[in-house]
């Protein structure tokens, strides 16, 4: 069963893109809120991520990653592949 992942973004954020080109690369689908300027959906955000307010925020099964850099590291510890419940080539 493939894991529910959702990402917070803005659509000119550089890291927001790195991020999702990367869940991409993965054939990931993924559930992206588009929060360009409004404060109420980034505030329902940074509640959810632990009062993190910068962009992307992601969270994989309801779990908060983090961000860019974040979903980076998971990626080259091997760690990402396991919890998006996807087989490595």
């Amino acid at each position: 069963m493939a894991a529910k992942v959702e990402i917070y973004t803005w659509s000119t954020c550089p890291f927001c893109n790195r991020s999702k080109s990367l869940l991409n690369h993965k054939g990931v689908d993924f559930i992206e809120y588009k929060i360009d300027g409004d404060e109420v959906a980034r505030d329902k955000m940074a509640q959810r991520a632990n009062g993190k307010r910068s962009m992307p925020q992601i969270f994989i099964n309801d779990q908060h990653i983090g961000g860019c850099d974040d979903i980076y590291t998971l990626d080259h510890q091997g760690k990402l592949d396991e919890m998006l419940a996807v087989n490595s080539i």
